[in-house]
């Protein structure tokens, strides 16, 4: 590294706690920039600036983590520049229909499995050719909620199952066939009354896939320890699209014997939009979010947002779909570009002899040397 980079980098070392420090100290009451004072006249937006420059994200029903993300994007990523204007739908299943058909619809959440039950429900054989997927969200885990006398899934041979159509029908519909079993649904019964069927002996076993801890099925009084969760072991028919998690007494008391965990399958929640041209207003719109969503990907790892925004991933390759090209470009350049930049800068301080700094004086100086290789990628 030359003298200039050198003593660039004294005077960043020198400043590092103070400039710590400055971002430590409290701001008052003064509002960030681009957001209008109190003593200010605030103006309406501009209406072809508002339209270019907002998303529409359809979401599911309020009170499961679909619409959580959904309002948790909106609150994380408006920032004068961009709205995100999250809708509430039906769910994984109806979502598509709206991404595909709704002019005002931008992009949804679908689950990873919901392409192979249009395929068999449908029998439309590649839905997933005119969707691109943005990024993993977060898991679905596969509930099954029966009598004490349903030992596994494999026991449900001939029964019948209650599963509403955008809550758990469509990966029942694709688990069974699957595993080659044979079930009748009822996919019309809301979910209190479904659980009343299966308590009643008009179903055998109720199935939904929602993220855990799902509150309908933690709220099950069942004093009589009539009702349980089944497990679903990891089948070899299901590893190509599903992954392998468990259930626990701890999350389910109500449900499990103290201390029980059992096995079940999860699939990937994505958000999704429909295959823009690359020309179009709506792909660039859609990458302007892209650039917004990605860059502020930790921030939704951070309280109060969602637990499971951890199970999130803007880098991962989901079986049977494409991601969208403006994320899988950003995915390219910035992903690379951050590993290489952090191991350059571990260079650096090793070979000043430096390792032993501070965490926080660690952290400030490494933003200060992204900022710095922005404008010297040669490091020169």
């Amino acid at each position: 590294m030359s003298r200039i980079s050198w003593l660039f980098f004294v005077s960043i070392i020198a400043s590092v706690s103070v400039i710590a420090a400055q971002q430590a100290a409290p701001q008052g009451a003064v509002p960030p920039p681009g957001v209008p004072r109190p003593d200010e006249t605030w103006k309406l937006p501009d209406r072809n600036v508002m339209n270019a420059n907002t998303v529409t994200i359809i979401t599911a029903p309020v009170g499961g983590a679909t619409a959580i993300f959904g309002s948790d994007m909106a609150r994380v990523l408006d920032n004068g520049e961009l709205r995100v204007l999250p809708v509430i739908g039906k769910g994984p299943v109806r979502n598509v229909v709206d991404i595909l058909y709704l002019k005002a619809i931008d992009m949804g959440m679908v689950a990873a499995d919901v392409p192979e039950f249009y395929k068999l429900q449908y029998k439309t054989p590649d839905i997933a050719s005119q969707l691109r997927y943005i990024a993993k969200l977060y898991n679905n885990e596969l509930h099954v909620i029966a009598p004490q006398s349903v030992k596994s899934i494999f026991d449900l041979e001939g029964k019948r199952i209650v599963a509403q159509t955008d809550v758990g029908y469509y990966s029942a519909k694709v688990i069974f066939s699957r595993l080659g079993m044979h079930v009748t649904y009822d996919y019309w019964t809301d979910d209190a009354r479904s659980i009343q069927k299966i308590i009643d002996g008009e179903a055998d076993a109720y199935i939904t896939s929602t993220g855990k801890i799902f509150g309908l099925a933690r709220a099950i009084k069942n004093e009589d320890r009539k009702l349980h969760l089944v497990p679903i072991p990891y089948d070899k028919r299901l590893q190509d699209m599903y992954l392998p998690t468990t259930l626990s007494a701890e999350e389910y008391p109500n449900l499990l014997s103290q201390g029980e965990i059992i096995e079940t399958v999860a699939t990937s929640v994505l958000l999704v939009s429909f295959n823009w041209p690359e020309n179009s207003e709506r792909y660039r719109r859609t990458a302007k979010f892209i650039d917004t969503f990605f860059s502020k990907i930790s921030d939704f790892h951070k309280p109060p947002r969602h637990p499971k925004w951890i199970e999130s991933s803007i880098n991962i390759k989901v079986p049977g779909w494409q991601q969208f090209k403006a994320a899988s470009d950003w995915v390219v350049e910035h992903i690379d570009q951050e590993k290489a930049t952090a191991e350059s800068f571990e260079r650096f301080l090793a070979q000043k002899n430096m390792t032993n700094i501070s965490a926080d004086d660690k952290a400030a100086l490494l933003r200060l040397y992204q900022e710095w290789r922005k404008t010297h990628p040669s490091g020169r």
